[in-house]
Order: structure tokens, then C-alpha cells, then sequence
């Protein structure tokens, strides 16, 4: 293990988390708020400590996969701890198992909340909490490649490690301009987002906080109603972003390149849109008594699948209410989640599909027991250490939940509540069923069980593996 190394990266992700916390301090001075105050101390802190820990890693900063692991899952606890401080030190989140709660929630763009009265925040706050969304959706790792000049062969490393999906590759050769022009996609899709809603006449402050949540995929609103108060136009614009920034990346790559045609050949995007599609018009049916006519049905039916399945979270109705058949395709499409590639949580559609046809090469295999056959995707083969790969994600992922979901009885609570606050945290989407539902918050769980539930947001974020890789005994051996 290469400290150096990794103290070194970990410096300028501290230091990057200073420049962020300029942000809220600047809503600070506009709207007159004596919390600016402390997250200006807070923004020094980290400038400190990052300069310090880069002087002292910088003799060696040559590290691979092990490193990239390491310093991506420390990097993002150290990332959620000082961004929980301004919480913590203004006395708006009293105890720092929530502010902690709450801003991890933030950074794996997960949603989930412990307040029950959000309007109570200072504006600076509202805004750092939905930052938080947009800093973490693309991820940390990925803006400080594409910012710093990083030399050495383990850029890739980083990017893998933080990345989502079975499989991560580069739009171009080189990884710091593939970070570049993933950022500069981000970037581009938010502004356009904000505008839009500008145009439908929401205020600034309201379109700049729901377009990081909606960009990052992340879900925090700044109303105690979430997104109900909301004009439809606005709530169809943040449904219409919802699906863009679930889908592959890969598409707007191929649309900047002129290659539309190869937009076609993206197997995951077409079954993601096939899902939203089918599961809207389901629901629909389902709960058309519930509205004034179908029309009204369709909005929130469409306007929820999005949220849930892209893992952002958002709500402009309590679908606590809705039907049984209703709520179950949201909590299947809760453990699906988005495209590889994008900003949202889950398993993630590409997996599905080829566990799916993993499953039907074993019947085949079954009833054939001479025929060869290869699991193929977008029109390529699938090697057998992808396919090992992830068949060991699904599994990991069922065991993590249901140990999770087993420490969560201890609160007494019923079955939709546990089951669904573990779904909801370790696929990264927010709110749940039952006493954890779109107008309710995670606040009434123990502290146990709030760790647990913030463990599982770090895991479902960085896909598992490099948080887990922390507990290994083998990873700190030199």
C-alpha cells in the first residue's frame, strides 16, 4: 500500500471540498446569514488540511488498483464528514450522527432525510445540501481528474473505483479528457435544466437546488411538500431530466460526435426507456381513481416512475397511498435503478440484462448440453470475468441487504419500513413505503440503524466493492 499516495489525493479532494464550500458562503453574503460564518471556517479547515496532506504525499504518487480502491472510499468518507460540520458547528442539525446522516445522503445523491421541517434551514444550508447532490452525482474523483494534470498509469484506477456499472471504459484515449468531456456533459445538462425552469418561472434559488438534485440524481427539496407545489411544466421539465441524467452518458457522447446511429445499438438505453414506459402506463391504470382524470394520473405515474427508477427520490404526491401493485413495481424499480454510466444508484438495467441472459444460457446449457454459447450485449461478447463479475455484485448486494435488513428489526418497526429503508439506501434513492415514506424522514431510527443505513448509502454508491475492500486485512499490507 502506497500511503503517500493516497495522503496525496486525499489533500486535493479536501482541498476541492474548500473551493465547494465557497458556494453556500457566497448564498450566505447575498441573503444576509450568519451561518455563512461557519461554513467560511469550515471552507478554511479543508483548505488547510488538504495543503498539508498533499505537501506531505507528494514524493510518491505512483499507485494502482489497491490504492485507487482506498482512496476513493476514504475519500468519500472524509468528504461526507467535513461536509457534515457546517450542519453540525451552526446547531441546525444538532447531532452529528444526523449531520453526517444527512450529508452522506447528499454525496452518494441518495435523498434520504432525517429532517422532518427542511424549510427551517438557512438558505446557505438548503443550498450546500443540494450541492452536495450535484458534487457527488458525476463524482469527486472524476472532477479532480479532469481538473488536476495527474501523470502515471493509475488515472484509470480512480475512475473505475468511483464509476457506476459492470463494465468502465474510456469515450477517449486518454482518461483525463474522458473526464473532461464527462464533466463538461454534467455541466451543459444542469445549466440547461435551470433555464428551463427559469423560463417556467420558478425562482433561481429553486431551479439552481432542484437541478443539482435532478443532475445528480439525488432528490433533496428545499419544501417540506417536496415537489407538489410546483407547476406541472416544472414538474415535467425535472421528470424529462430525471430520465437524461439516468441514461448511458455514452448517448450524448455519440450525439456530440454526429454518431446518432450508435444510439441505436445501446441495448441498456432502449430496455431503461422500454421500463419507464411500460411501468408509467401500469401505474396509470392503477391509480386512475385516485385523480381527477387520467391525464393527472399519467403526470405523477410518469413523474414517479422517473424519480424512483433514475434513484433520484423527488415526489410530488404521497404514493404511500397508492395501490399495492402500484407501490410494488417502485420498489422493483428501486433495486434496478438506471444506465451504467450515469449519475443514478441500483443495480443498474445493464446488470439485469445480462444476469437475464446469463439465466437463459444456463437453460440452454440445460436442455443442450453439447451447444457453446456466449452471453452477447450491445452487439459484443460478454467475457466470463465480466459475467463472474457480476453475478458476484448481485450476490453481495442480496447479503448486504439482507444483513442490513435483519440489524434495522431491532427497531421494532414493520417489514415495508425496514425493507424498504435498506432498498432505498443501498440503491441510492431516497424515500421508502411506511413510516419512511415521501412525506415522512429517516429521523426516528437509532442510531444502529442510521449507521447501517449510511454504510449501505457509501456501498450502493461506489458500487459496493471499495467500501468493502476497507475491511479487508490484505489491503493495508505493503
Amino acid at each position: 500500500m502506497n500511503y503517500s499516495a493516497v495522503i496525496y489525493i486525499l489533500g486535493w479532494i479536501l482541498n476541492f471540498e474548500g473551493f465547494f464550500l465557497l458556494f453556500p458562503c457566497i448564498v450566505a453574503i447575498i441573503y444576509r446569514e450568519k451561518t455563512g460564518v461557519v461554513f467560511a471556517g469550515c471552507m478554511l479547515l479543508c483548505l488547510l488540511l488538504g495543503a498539508m496532506a498533499i505537501h506531505i504525499g507528494r514524493k510518491d504518487k505512483e499507485f494502482y488498483a489497491k490504492e485507487g480502491l482506498v482512496t476513493v472510499s476514504i475519500g468519500w468518507i472524509i468528504l461526507s464528514v467535513f461536509g457534515a460540520l457546517p450542519f453540525f458547528l451552526s446547531g441546525e442539525i444538532p447531532f452529528f450522527e444526523d449531520a453526517l446522516f444527512e450529508t452522506i445522503s447528499g454525496f452518494t445523491t441518495t435523498g434520504a432525510s432525517i429532517l422532518s421541517d427542511v424549510e427551517a434551514l438557512s438558505k446557505c444550508s438548503l443550498f450546500w445540501r443540494s450541492f452536495t447532490h450535484w458534487v457527488g452525482g458525476m463524482g469527486v474523483l472524476v472532477f479532480v481528474l479532469a481538473v488536476l494534470p495527474l501523470a502515471g498509469g493509475y488515472n484509470m484506477h480512480l475512475m473505475r473505483a468511483e464509476s457506476p456499472g459492470p463494465q468502465v471504459g474510456k469515450l477517449v484515449p486518454k482518461v483525463r479528457s474522458t473526464a473532461m468531456i464527462l464533466y463538461g456533459i454534467y455541466v451543459f445538462l444542469t445549466a440547461l435544466e435551470v433555464l428551463l425552469l427559469l423560463f417556467g418561472g420558478m425562482p433561481l434559488f429553486d431551479a439552481l437546488t432542484l437541478s443539482f438534485g435532478t443532475a445528480g440524481t439525488g432528490g433533496f427539496s428545499i419544501k417540506n411538500d417536496g415537489l407538489a407545489g410546483y407547476t406541472s411544466y416544472q414538474q415535467t421539465i425535472i421528470t424529462v431530466f430525471m430520465i437524461i441524467c439516468a441514461t448511458n452518458f455514452n448517448v450524448y457522447y455519440f450525439i456530440l460526435m454526429k454518431k446518432a446511429k450508435q444510439i441505436l445499438k445501446l441495448e441498456e438505453v432502449m430496455i431503461f426507456l422500454g421500463i419507464i414506459l411500460f411501468s408509467a402506463l401500469f401505474i396509470t391504470w392503477d391509480i386512475r381513481h385516485l385523480f381527477s382524470n387520467l391525464r393527472e394520473a399519467g403526470h405523477h405515474a410518469l413523474f414517479q416512475v422517473a424519480s424512483i427508477l433514475s434513484t433520484t427520490g423527488y415526489s410530488t404526491t404521497d404514493f404511500n397511498v397508492w395501490p399495492e401493485t402500484a407501490k410494488t413495481i417502485l420498489i422493483l424499480l428501486m433495486f434496478t435503478g438506471g444506465c451504467a454510466s450515469s449519475t443514478s444508484g441500483g443495480i443498474k438495467v445493464s446488470r439485469m440484462v445480462i444476469c437475464m441472459k446469463m439465466l437463459r444460457k444456463e437453460l440452454s446449457t440445460f436442455t443442450h448440453p453439447k451447444s457453446v454459447k456466449s452471453v452477447h450485449m450491445e452487439g459484443r461478447a460478454i467475457g466470463q470475468e465480466v459475467q463472474f463479475s457480476v453475478a458476484v455484485f448481485v450476490m453481495t448486494f442480496a447479503m448486504l441487504f439482507i444483513i442490513s435488513l435483519f440489524i434495522l428489526t431491532f427497531n421494532e418497526f414493520d417489514f415495508t419500513t425496514n425493507f424498504t429503508a435498506v432498498a432505498t439506501t443501498l440503491g441510492n434513492v431516497g424515500p421508502g413505503f411506511a413510516k419512511v415514506g415521501p412525506m415522512d424522514n429517516f429521523g426516528k431510527f437509532s442510531v444502529l440503524s442510521k449507521v447501517v443505513l449510511m454504510f449501505n448509502m457509501l456501498a450502493g454508491r461506489l458500487e459496493l466493492f471499495p467500501i468493502l475492500v476497507l475491511f479487508y486485512p490484505k489491503t493495508w499490507r505493503k
